[in-house]
């Protein structure tokens, strides 16, 4: 069986506590914890104390953990994201990421999982591309044993499965350099249909996240209100050899939080149980409406957070996009 997990960006109303009681609650197996002013906060004082303390938390529930440090205003409370690892000031970012994976190795995460950033306008893109490589390099030496998953992030300056390739390759191919896939960015700007892209990376995944999109958009959508048809991803990610944690990414549904992940776990498990029985193979694309889909369940998105964005053609991390803009999600 696929272990699905939850995301906390999701539950961002909730304290932490309380959304790990929930999700455990509901069936989870596991949490992708995003590390936040409210959730674990890493600058706050008795760092040490707070982490034994929810490591016990997670072993009493029985839930598995992945670090996620997407949060949008914890390094500064005026730019979203900032400072990323291609910013001027980066050393925050990287600072950020070292503390992260000290956190992960005292927890027993399974990965710890991150992304570029944002190529600021000002920055050449070969100026951002050796940032970007020195970054990952620091990192990955703190990281040690364990695992780290980069997301390609559309609007980003690595926002596809084949720019990660080539920042892997930047960096030696090292073994702890694994992939981060979002199933719905899949969707959004993949080439390819999503059971394809699961398998193409199956040996490198360390970290899914999983969500509902549709093409060209990036908005993060509950199941049944965009175009993947999940049984065939299911089972692609179950023939994939992939064990880690499959988490539901809704971070803009947290005003509904313990109704949606309710929603989504059992969406998923029946998507999951129709994969087994060879349903939703439809063409092979994604459209919205093959066996396992659910008929939108009405407004999960909350009022007033856009309609999403379009995302850019995909141009890998050597090209010249990415620069400035960022998609609706994170």
């Amino acid at each position: 069986m696929i272990r699905f997990g939850y995301g906390t960006n999701g539950f961002a109303n909730h304290r932490l506590s309380d959304a790990l009681d929930v999700i455990a609650d509901l069936g989870y197996a596991g949490v992708a914890l995003t590390l936040d002013h409210h959730h674990l906060d890493p600058y706050a004082a008795g760092l040490a104390r707070r982490v034994a303390g929810l490591a016990d938390r997670l072993r009493t529930l029985g839930l598995g953990v992945v670090i996620e440090t997407g949060a949008r205003y914890l390094l500064d409370p005026r730019r979203k994201h900032a400072p990323t690892l291609l910013d001027d000031d980066r050393g925050a970012r990287v600072d950020f990421l070292c503390r992260a994976v000290a956190i992960g190795a005292d927890l027993g995460a399974e990965a710890v999982s991150f992304w570029s950033g944002v190529r600021p306008p000002h920055v050449p893109p070969a100026l951002a591309r050796d940032r970007l490589v020195d970054g990952c390099a620091r990192v990955l030496e703190r990281a040690g044993s364990l695992p780290l998953g980069f997301e390609p992030e559309p609007g980003m300056l690595v926002d596809t499965i084949a720019g990660w390739r080539e920042l892997r390759r930047a960096l030696g191919e090292p073994d702890g350099f694994g992939l981060t896939l979002d199933i719905g960015h899949c969707r959004c700007n993949e080439p390819d249909p999503v059971p394809d892209c699961v398998a193409a990376v199956a040996g490198h995944l360390v970290n899914v996240q999983i969500d509902d999109m549709r093409r060209g958009t990036h908005e993060h959508l509950e199941f049944g209100e965009g175009e993947i048809d999940f049984p065939p991803v299911l089972r692609a990610l179950a023939g994939s050899g992939y064990r880690g944690l499959a988490a539901v990414e809704l971070p803009r549904h947290s005003h509904a939080a313990p109704d949606v992940a309710a929603r989504s776990l059992a969406f998923l498990r029946r998507a999951e149980q129709a994969s087994r029985h060879g349903l939703g193979e439809g063409s092979g694309q994604e459209s919205g409406s093959g066996s396992g889909q659910e008929s939108g369940s009405g407004s999960g998105q909350e009022p007033g957070s856009g309609s999403g964005e379009r995302a850019g053609c995909p141009a890998g991390w050597s090209g010249s996009g990415g620069a400035g803009r960022e998609g609706v999600r994170s």
